[in-house]
């Protein structure tokens, strides 16, 4: 059987929601990035040349704006590629990203591709109001705009009022569930903050991030992730008020252990052995191992842990031989909920989860987030010479996704 390989991986920095790159539309975003990392490949040449790929495939969350639906596909042509070369958009909400790339290698593994682009794209600043089509003509009543930004919207009335809290009140039961302190939480987002500073100082992204050049010719590029708070501590972040259950002494989700909203984009190559020539570059990790699982919808954030370990067991793995894990952190309690249990399945060390810092800091833009987390599993299994790593992100209405990676130059 053909088996799927990893060969490069880049995204952009990753921008506040509202800041630098909120006057850049997701699909431009996407056609920036699909360029590089086409630029990237010494045998390419350039966009116009990328005929051999076989399809892009990319994430979001969105799409009712201008990804126009299909934002693949629309930022294929915007780079420049040929109009040979197919896309498709997949939506699984936060892990849309890795999704693409959990099917891009389906289609490698069976033989029925050698080389794809996969990846993600969100911007949640320019995530559109929707109004809905009213029952009957002509209403005298008024109508209500919905934002699309991020989590339910236009709920059916039909779906169990358990299932459809916010994010947040979700969060809220999972750590009463595991009993997660908010200074357990607070302490967690501190530490994301510090690995991820420090890993930009270490020069760890600079493989990695793709500069996004200013809306103006005079304009600086924006070249690091804007969200990163290098004097966060558990101190200052005690300071700050709960936002849900506002009037509850007891919560303890604030915007400081909450990943923030962003905007960004990720993509990377997959393909099979024949690749390598394709790209003129080798492959830097192979998945050995894919999973989705799902939970009960409020408890979304500890789906990543069923996921994994279907991941893991076809990968004919356990816990014991993982030596790296990326864990999108959503929330600090969700992603301590995780940690904690994987701990008691035998990961070695909770310092193998997010070493150079998790979205609490990096930044969060839904449709990018499983291809970054992949991309930066590869690039830490390859420089502290890891056998075997995981990706894995939790998914809004109680989903999980999981990639294992065997990096083939380990000892």
């Amino acid at each position: 059987m053909p088996e799927t390989w990893l060969y490069d991986a880049v995204r952009t920095p990753f921008g506040r929601i509202g800041g630098d790159l909120a006057g850049r539309r997701p699909d431009d975003l996407a056609a920036h990035l699909v360029s590089a990392l086409i630029e990237r490949a010494p045998t390419l040449g350039g966009p116009a040349d990328a005929g051999v790929v076989d399809e892009v495939v990319l994430g979001n969350a969105n799409g009712a704006g201008e990804e126009n639906r299909n934002v693949a596909r629309m930022a294929a042509l915007l780079a420049g590629m040929p109009v040979s070369v197919p896309g498709t958009t997949v939506n699984r909400l936060c892990g849309s990203s890795l999704d693409a790339a959990m099917q891009a290698s389906r289609q490698i593994d069976l033989g029925e591709a050698d080389l794809m682009l996969v990846g993600g794209v969100e911007s949640m600043s320019r995530a559109p109001w929707v109004l809905p089509k009213t029952e009957k003509p002509y209403p005298a009543g008024d109508a209500q705009l919905s934002s699309t930004t991020l989590g339910w919207r236009l709920v059916n009335p039909r779906m169990p009022a358990e299932w459809t809290v916010s994010l947040g009140e979700a969060t809220e039961q999972l750590r009463e569930k595991h009993g997660i302190t908010r200074q357990d939480q607070d302490a967690f987002a501190a530490r994301s903050h510090r690995l991820a500073a420090a890993a930009w100082e270490q020069g760890r992204y600079d493989e990695q991030v793709v500069a996004v050049p200013g809306r103006r010719s005079k304009d600086a590029p924006i070249a690091a992730d804007q969200s990163i708070r290098p004097e966060t501590s558990v101190e200052t972040l005690a300071e700050l008020s709960t936002v849900f259950r506002r009037e509850d002494p007891q919560a303890t989700v604030t915007a400081g252990n909450a990943s923030p909203m962003s905007d960004g984009a990720a993509a990377a190559w997959l393909g099979s052995a024949r690749a390598a020539e394709l790209l003129g570059r080798d492959p830097v990790a192979r998945i050995v191992g894919r999973g989705a699982a799902a939970v009960e919808p409020q408890f979304f954030g500890e789906a990543p842990v069923p996921a994994a370990e279907i991941a893991l067991r076809r990968a004919g793995l356990s816990w014991s031989d993982v030596g790296a894990v990326e864990l999108n952190e959503a929330f600090a309690a969700q992603s301590l909920a995780c940690t904690r249990q994987w701990l008691a399945a035998g990961l070695a060390d909770p310092e193998l989860v997010n070493a150079w810092g998790g979205a609490l800091a990096l930044g969060h833009p839904l449709g990018a987030s499983g291809a970054r987390v992949l991309g930066t599993l590869a690039a830490r299994m390859r420089e502290e010479r890891v056998r075997h790593g995981v990706a894995t992100l939790c998914i809004g209405v109680g989903q999980g996704l999981a990639v294992v990676l065997e990096n083939p130059d380990a000892g």
